[in-house]
This record gives structure tokens, C-alpha cells and sequence, in this order.
């Protein structure tokens, strides 16, 4: 069995049996067939030396067991790395940043500890997934629903602390982060606090309001390792009375920047409520979210073809879709809400477009009442039908673009996401497309398909993320080469000011210092000073966003 590392066999054996008189033998995992489950099954690293090491894992019940699990950590210097459900896939999932670590799993602390349903609020345990909140609601006939992110396995707590991101409401959804409201923190000390309100010791307000009074210091704990968060609170949605998806076409290439434009105002006056999607149908836009068939034509596959990196020419492209009915760009809009309601907000918007972007025309599909027929059921996640987690329903069709698919015919043995945030503006999605391509091709990076035909995922009102997923090989050397080709394209990224909204964490210490370099990366000796002083030890999740303790910073600086 492998020792955490600087720990004595001593001090370990000591530490195993204070943690199995707080959790139960059963709770805690020595064994390789045990432990194992914590490696990252899409390791960048896979069957090399820098592949992290689980010792291994306990499973507290309780937040007080989380409380002196942490204690004990202190006491023996033993390093932990706290997990809800360890489904942070593609960004590191259940394994420790810092070889040697301790996993301490919160899966079994998955209860639902309150429901206000006609304030639309909920508080949770880190092991409470989504589909356990949808089946919950379900259950029990509340009338509410949440933004759904793709796959629904995560947890809700998880999901909001790597600042993930979901795929149907504007308000208190997509930005998971933007929805919490109130939560109850274990300090790498073993102390316990609780935000906003809830600090006073009544929670009557926690889920109500997000601030108490003086210094607000959510932020700190999201993306970080400054604390093991126990419970938190969300706001989240009534259930659903309609829905709402139609499609403007625009035909010209430089329609692109009124598009992008009319889409971010209309966010922003909150007449569009629902994600937005923008694809060209000239340069040959695909995509398990698009629900459109690749291009087919000879005549349009050679107006396709990217030469040394170059966009291919906007001229003939628009030709050929002024004789073939195809409109260079399409924004499709969602809106959320009684119909009578949307149909209103739709007409708005349908005249805006009109006035600005002459010549486009609009494609309205069928509003939806809820609930749902079984007939409306079956056609989900097919071309003119509506995504299921644009309505709030679990679904593993996006997972798929990063799984065998005509897009992905040869995955690897996992996959790491890259996510760099653009500005949401015409201008920037085409600068981003260009720059991206060129490099991809310059540095050898496969692609699924041309940066032309991609679009930033507009999950912020006011910019975009530009994701793509790279397939993890079984091939170490080639897995050295995609690291090498991630690090690069990043800083070229960063250099644009497109920094990533989050990162794989083998990668965390590259990307922090590229993201960060204001000053002389003075936010980044921040975070070194407040790990300082609220982990006195350095026991908690060591180097996790780049931000490792003074022994370790020490030791890694030789």
C-alpha cells in the first residue's frame, strides 16, 4: 500500500485508525481495488510517473465527520483532496492534483435537506446529483425544475464550485456560480462557517438572500482550495409552462455582426431568456446540438476546402447559398415561459431583426405546453424538435460529441475539455475562428472540423466559451505532444486576452500563470497568502488551480 507522501508508516497507520473510528471501517479504502476508482480514468498522464497516486480515500456521512476528518489530516500533516461525485470529466475527475493524497468523498452525503417551493430554492449536500433533485421533484409533485447541465451524474455543489455551466435558463441557471445562494464551509483548520445570512446562526433567510452584512467571501472557495464545502444552497425555476424556439437567417457574411449584436441586447433586456446557438450553414456547421446533416454536395464541399489555415471565401460561399436557399449565418433563440408571454417577446425580437438585418427571414417551430405530451417526448433531440436540457431534462447527447460519433470516429481513452472565453462580439468569433484554425493546424492538433464551422457556446450574455474536447490516447508520447499542443494554444489564446473559464487539473499551473500575469502574477501570491493563512499545514487539495502551500512551493522551487 502506498503511504501519502512525507507521511511515516507510523503516523499513517495512526491517522487510518482515527479516521475509521470517525466513519466505520467500511468507509475507509486502502485496498489498489479500491482506491483505483479515484484514478482519473481520462489521466493526460496514463502510465507515466506523473500519473497521481491515491493512498487512499474516506467517506465521511456528516459534515461534523468531515470536521474531524480534517482534524486528523492536521494533526498527521496527511494531504486530502475533498470530491462530491468525482464526474468532473475531462477536467481531472476524482484524482488529486498532488500525488499521494487522501480523497475524501462527500458522495455519501447526498441529501436534499430542504425545498421551498414557492420561493423556488433549495439546499443541498455535496452528494446530491442532478437527476437526484429532478427525481425529488418529480416524487413529490413540486412544481419546479433547474438548469440542466450535460450529463446530469454531477453534483449540483460540484457542478457550482468548478463554475460549470448548464444549458437553459439565463437567470439563475446556466452559471451555476451565479445561482447559489448560502453555504456551510469546513476550513482546512477543521473550523466551520456559514455565509451570507446564515452567519448570524438563523438560517431563515440563507436560501433568501446571498449577502449578510460585511465582507462577502463566497468567491473564495470556487475554483480553489481553501475550504470543503457541506452545504449550499440554490436558487433554481418554477416548472415550465412553455417554451419557445425559432431560427433567424441571415444571408449576408457581414450579418454576422448585427446578429451577434441584437442577440447580446436582447440577453441583456432579459427578452430572450433561453441559450442561444449560432451555426453557417455555408460553412458547413455540424454538431450533436445542431441536429444537421454534414455537407454532402460536391460543389459546396469544394467551396469548403481550408487552405494553409485561410478562411475559406466568404464570395462564392454566399453565391452558392443565394442559388441553393441557405443562409450564411443562423441565430436560433430560446424563450422560457407562457406562451401568450413569448409570443410577445418573440414579435419584439422578429421586428427588431427585421429592421436591422434586411433580407433575413425566421424559422418558428412548434411552442411547446407543458407538461409534455409522450408524442412531443419522443421527437426531443431531432432537427426541429427542442434539446432535452434546453427544457431542463437530463440527457447524455452532448456528452456523445467527445464520444464515438460521425464527428469523433476514432476516440481516444478519454478526453480533456479546452475552454476559452471570447468576447461576444462578430468581430472576436471571427478572429477567434481564424486564430484557432491556423494554430490547430500549425501545431498538428486534430479537429473534428474546421474552426470556420464552430461557434462559441454562448453560455454568458455577454461572451462566449470555445470548446473543444481532445482526445486522451493510451499513448504516452502522444499524450506528452497534446499537453505540449494545450500549453501552447492556451498562452496563444491568453495573449488575446481569451483566457479559459476553467482548466484540466494536470494542466492548472501553466494555465494559472498565463491568466494571470497582471503585476507580475500579483493574484496568484494573493491566493499564496490567503492559503497561508488559513491552511497553516497545506492539507488541503495542494496545487489545485495552481495554488500549492509554502512547503510545497518551497520544496517545488528546489
Amino acid at each position: 500500500m502506498a503511504l501519502p507522501t512525507g507521511v511515516s508508516e507510523s503516523d499513517w497507520s495512526a491517522a487510518l485508525q482515527a479516521l475509521t473510528n470517525v466513519v466505520g471501517s467500511e468507509w475507509v479504502f486502502t485496498e489498489e481495488e479500491h482506491t483505483s476508482l479515484y484514478h482519473d480514468v481520462y489521466s493526460i498522464y496514463q502510465g507515466e510517473p506523473e500519473d497521481p497516486i491515491v493512498p487512499a480515500a474516506v467517506a465521511p456521512y456528516t459534515a461534523e465527520e468531515v470536521q474531524q476528518c480534517v482534524r486528523i489530516a492536521n494533526q498527521y500533516k496527511i494531504p486530502i483532496y475533498p470530491i462530491s461525485t468525482g464526474k468532473n470529466l475531462g477536467y481531472g475527475g476524482s484524482a488529486p492534483v498532488y500525488s499521494g493524497s487522501v480523497v475524501l468523498d462527500l458522495k455519501r452525503m447526498n441529501r436534499i435537506l430542504n425545498v421551498d417551493v414557492e420561493k423556488a430554492t433549495v439546499l443541498v449536500e455535496p452528494g446530491v446529483t442532478f437527476y437526484d433533485i429532478i427525481e425529488h421533484f418529480e416524487s413529490n409533485n413540486m412544481p419546479l425544475t433547474l438548469d440542466m447541465p450535460d450529463p446530469a451524474w454531477g453534483s449540483l455543489i460540484g457542478n457550482a464550485l468548478e463554475r460549470g455551466m448548464g444549458h437553459t435558463y439565463s437567470q439563475h441557471g446556466r452559471d451555476r456560480w451565479s445561482g447559489h445562494c448560502g453555504m456551510e464551509v469546513v476550513l482546512p483548520t477543521g473550523d466551520m462557517i456559514r455565509t451570507g445570512p446564515g452567519a448570524s446562526g438563523n438560517d431563515i433567510l440563507w436560501q433568501d438572500q446571498k449577502y449578510g452584512i460585511g465582507p462577502d467571501v463566497h468567491g473564495i472557495f470556487t475554483q480553489s482550495n481553501f475550504g470543503v464545502i457541506t452545504k449550499m444552497g440554490f436558487w433554481i425555476r418554477p416548472a415550465h409552462e412553455g417554451f419557445r424556439h425559432v431560427r433567424i437567417h441571415a444571408p449576408r457574411f457581414d450579418d454576422i455582426h448585427k446578429l451577434v449584436a441584437l442577440d447580446t441586447r436582447l440577453q441583456n433586456m432579459e427578452i430572450c431568456n433561453g441559450m442561444s446557438v449560432m451555426a453557417s450553414p455555408l460553412y458547413g456547421s455540424v454538431g450533436p446540438m445542431l441536429f444537421t446533416p454534414p455537407v454532402t454536395d460536391p460543389e459546396h464541399l469544394a467551396l469548403l476546402q481550408v487552405r494553409n489555415g485561410e478562411r475559406p471565401d466568404p464570395g462564392p460561399l454566399a453565391s452558392y447559398g443565394e442559388r441553393n436557399g441557405l443562409a450564411f449565418w443562423w441565430l436560433e433563440l430560446k424563450f422560457h415561459g407562457p406562451n401568450s408571454v413569448t409570443q410577445a417577446q418573440w414579435d419584439y425580437a422578429k421586428d427588431l431583426f427585421s429592421r436591422e438585418i434586411p433580407g433575413c427571414w425566421f424559422e418558428e417551430f412548434e411552442p411547446l405546453e407543458f407538461p409534455l405530451s409522450e408524442e412531443v417526448k419522443a421527437n426531443l433531440n431531432s432537427y426541429g424538435h427542442v434539446e432535452m436540457v434546453n427544457i431542463g431534462l437530463p440527457s447524455l447527447h452532448r456528452f456523445a460529441m467527445s464520444m464515438r460519433n460521425q464527428f469523433n470516429p476514432e476516440p481516444g481513452v478519454g478526453h480533456l475539455w479546452f475552454a476559452p472565453m471570447i468576447p461576444k462580439t462578430g468581430e472576436q468569433i471571427l478572429l477567434a475562428q481564424e486564430v484557432l484554425q491556423k494554430n490547430c493546424e500549425r501545431l498538428g492538433i486534430p479537429l473534428m472540423a474546421s474552426y470556420y464551422s464552430m461557434f462559441p457556446l454562448m453560455w454568458y450574455p455577454r461572451a462566449g466559451i470555445f470548446l473543444a474536447g481532445w482526445n486522451v490516447r493510451a499513448d504516452p508520447e502522444q499524450n506528452r505532444r497534446t499537453r505540449e499542443q494545450y500549453v501552447e494554444l492556451s498562452q496563444i489564446c491568453a495573449d488575446h486576452g481569451w483566457t479559459e473559464y476553467r482548466a484540466p487539473a494536470p494542466l492548472h499551473d501553466p494555465i494559472m500563470r498565463m491568466s494571470n500575469g497582471f503585476n507580475d502574477h500579483a493574484l496568484l501570491r494573493f491566493h499564496e497568502t490567503l492559503k497561508d493563512a488559513i491552511d497553516p499545514n497545506g492539507i488541503l487539495s495542494a496545487g489545485r488551480y495552481g495554488i500549492w502551500p509554502r512547503h510545497l512551493r518551497e520544496e517545488r522551487q528546489g
